[in-house]
């Protein structure tokens, strides 16, 4: 497999939707074509060592990262306040 490289703004909208408690990894996957594992490889990559251990050890089992995982009744990717208009 090929090493993907990102512009500072796909970096940026990676690391924000990792963050997002609701942005499935699918989503990421999806959208830039990094499963898990290479999230995790990209996230230790481009963040220091204490910011990615918070990250790993908030999203690790939440159940809304992971869609088959989250329930049913979940139907946005986000808060419906997180994007308010500019």
């Amino acid at each position: 497999m090929s090493k993907q490289t990102f512009n500072a703004l796909d970096t940026s909208r990676i690391i924000e939707m990792a963050w997002e408690d609701r942005t499935p990894f699918e989503a990421i996957e999806q959208l830039y074509g990094l499963n898990h594992s290479q999230l995790v490889n990209f996230m230790r990559k481009e963040m220091s060592a204490g910011s990615f251990k918070t990250w790993r050890k908030r999203h690790n089992g939440r159940v809304t990262k992971h869609l088959k995982l989250r329930s049913p009744d979940i139907l946005r990717s986000h808060c419906k306040t997180q994007y308010k208009p500019r």
